[in-house]
């Protein structure tokens, strides 16, 4: 039996999750529940499209991830389910399962219109119970792709922001704020032309500089400093606070990476 991945916007206040794991564990007795995250700021489809994104890699061959991040749940906009040669992704189709797909073989796009595997009656504000979850359940134990309902031959997909150079500097932008306040950028560790001291420009209402170094204490508390994260992008924080709430960062937020004497 298969791992099932939650990801949601539900937060953990009015059992919700709590709900899914029971429909999961009803239909799917064996299956292992991951819970993900549930904190995702409501509606929030460009945060949940980078968490799964990050972290999907990292479970072995046939999971299923579940992702709950709706706010169209009850208009006409379609449920996908989508096989690539390592997983199973099911949610809605609003672009949240599209970073995760990125650069993946896919096997089948499938909209999930057989309302044999849902639960009744379908709830207009409750799809992540009565769709996603008996959907994922049915998965689990083995469910084949063509049950699901047709062939999708066109889904949302949100781009995905490539960086990009002009002479020897680069224009990236922030992808996600973590909970300790960290501002996850789409610049990766590694670009041509980084054989040199730089650092990280974030123009708001200031501009505000954050060297590069290796570590978060690298620099006094209270300080900020760019540190290689754990994504395998550069994130911008501050030493033992929230740079996020001290600055006013938040997602797609343009940042220049440029040599330190130019933004000095």
């Amino acid at each position: 039996m298969r791992i099932v991945t939650l990801l949601t916007d539900f937060g953990s206040r009015d059992g919700f999750v709590g709900v899914m794991k029971g429909i999961l564990w009803s239909r799917a007795p064996h299956c292992q529940v991951v819970d993900l995250t549930h904190e995702i700021e409501p509606g929030d489809i460009r945060s949940a499209a980078f968490v799964l994104f990050n972290v999907h890699r990292w479970f072995p061959p046939g999971t299923v991830h579940v992702v709950v991040v709706d706010p169209g749940v009850g208009s006409p906009r379609p449920a996908l389910a989508v096989r690539t040669a390592r997983a199973w992704y099911v949610g809605p189709d609003n672009g949240v399962l599209s970073w995760a797909l990125r650069g993946q073989k896919l096997r089948t796009i499938r909209r999930i219109e057989n309302k044999a595997l849902f639960l009744h009656p379908v709830s207009q504000t409750f799809h992540g119970r009565d769709v996603f979850a008996p959907v994922a359940a049915y998965l689990a134990g083995g469910g084949h792709a063509e049950k699901l309902g047709p062939v999708a031959h066109e889904w949302q997909q949100i781009p995905w922001p490539e960086p990009i150079r002009h002479d020897n500097t680069w224009r990236g932008e922030i992808l996600y704020v973590d909970r300790f306040g960290n501002a996850l950028t789409n610049l990766p560790h590694s670009l041509p032309g980084w054989n040199r001291p730089f650092l990280f420009l974030v123009r708001g209402k200031k501009t505000v500089r954050f060297p590069a170094g290796r570590f978060y204490a690298e620099v006094p508390r209270g300080k900020p400093i760019a540190v290689p994260g754990s994504s395998g992008f550069w994130e911008l924080a501050l030493h033992g606070d929230s740079a996020a709430r001290r600055f006013g960062l938040a997602p797609g937020d343009p940042v220049h990476l440029v040599p330190a004497h130019k933004g000095m």
